[in-house]
């Protein structure tokens, strides 16, 4: 794992870059936090891209104070799609573009908030987006309008997203953009992510499913390895 700064527009960002093993190039994949923040769980997930042979890059949206003076700002502009929150992703992904180990095909992949990045960034220069429970209002006409092959995950039991998947699912396939949106029963919010706490959660519908999150990612590198490139393809 290597910490570094990113340049953005509004001045630097901390990010964690990690590279595979062996000889590149790699395709690569900017990773987005959820509201939590750039957590062991985020560069657990950042380490386990890399590891399928992607350059994985996930950048601290919180790096101008830290998460309780940030996050309602980050929200608003992922609401707003646009903003420096946006900038800092497009910067990231322009740092895994400008290395000579990148072949240049980049995705984006991301949970709870950072999952509506993901599908705000859809149709802004990305190859592939890999939402997880992205947290949008389901109003996806506009938002995916031109977008880049698609990957999402949702949980059947989420409470804060009753019926988004099938809706998401319906307006990709109404606008001919490639995808594979799964709607997962028995789970709900944040199944992918190992948040302190699993039971409480559980009763909230936010808690982690090895199995559930074991087959999505499956669904996001075979998907990435035919639209991005690499060991998957």
């Amino acid at each position: 794992m290597t910490t570094m700064s990113v340049d953005t527009p509004a001045g630097q960002i901390e990010a964690v870059l990690e590279v595979p093993e062996g000889e590149g190039p790699w395709p690569g994949v900017v990773v987005v936090h959820d509201m939590v923040s750039l957590s062991d769980d985020i560069r657990k997930i950042t380490r386990m891209i890399a590891d399928q042979g992607y350059l994985a890059i996930a950048p601290n949206l919180y790096s101008r104070g830290g998460t309780i003076r940030c996050v309602r700002r980050v929200i608003k502009e992922l609401w707003a799609h646009e903003g420096r929150s946006i900038d800092d992703l497009l910067a990231a992904r322009e740092v895994l573009a400008t290395r000579a180990d990148c072949t240049g095909a980049i995705g984006i992949a991301g949970f709870c908030m950072g999952g509506g990045f993901a599908l705000v960034l859809a149709p802004r220069g990305f190859d592939a987006a890999a939402p997880f429970y992205p947290s949008l209002p389901p109003k996806y006409d506009d938002l995916v309008e031109g977008a880049c092959p698609i990957v999402a995950s949702f949980g059947k039991r989420d409470p804060v997203l009753r019926g988004a998947g099938p809706k998401l699912e319906a307006t990709l396939e109404r606008k001919g953009i490639p995808h594979d949106v799964k709607t997962y029963d028995g789970v709900g919010h944040s199944f992918a992510n190992k948040y302190p706490g699993g039971p409480l959660l559980k009763i909230a519908g936010f808690n982690y499913d090895p199995e559930v999150s074991a087959d999505a990612w499956q669904r996001v590198f075979a998907f990435f390895g035919t639209h991005l490139g690499g060991d998957q393809a």
